[in-house]
């Protein structure tokens, strides 16, 4: 989980760690159990790479500031999804409202969802983690 108290200061982490590797982070945010970062990735950048740095480099950051807490890792997995120009200011204002979003409907509810509205299979282990 990620500790409300740690959140803001892990987002500014995560988006040091993409900018250093030429990334830009239009938006990120999140909640206890989930964060959302929009990311532009260079085509030379493979995401799984990108996303690789940004998981180790910040799951080592959490441990080391939280110590006695037992491990923290993200999950293996992760979602990715493409966003056109039209949709980046939704997309913007999605982020900064998670709290307030995921008051009326969990983030597994909502994955599936989306999962499911886009034809997309999905493997349950990776949702429910």
């Amino acid at each position: 989980m990620i500790r409300p108290e740690f959140q803001e200061r892990l987002w500014k982490l995560i988006v040091s760690v993409a900018v250093e590797r030429g990334m830009r982070v239009p938006a990120i945010g999140g909640i206890e159990n989930h964060a959302h970062i929009l990311l532009s990735v260079p085509a030379v950048l493979p995401l799984a790479k990108a996303l690789q740095s940004i998981k180790g480099v910040s799951s080592k950051w959490i441990n080391e500031k939280s110590p006695g807490r037992g491990r923290f890792a993200w999950q293996e997995g992760y979602g990715a999804f493409s966003v056109g120009p039209s949709q980046i200011e939704n997309t913007i204002r999605y982020i900064r409202n998670q709290r307030e979003h995921h008051r009326k409907q969990t983030f597994e509810q909502e994955y599936i969802l989306f999962l499911k509205k886009n034809s997309m299979e999905y493997d349950e282990r990776f949702v429910f983690g």
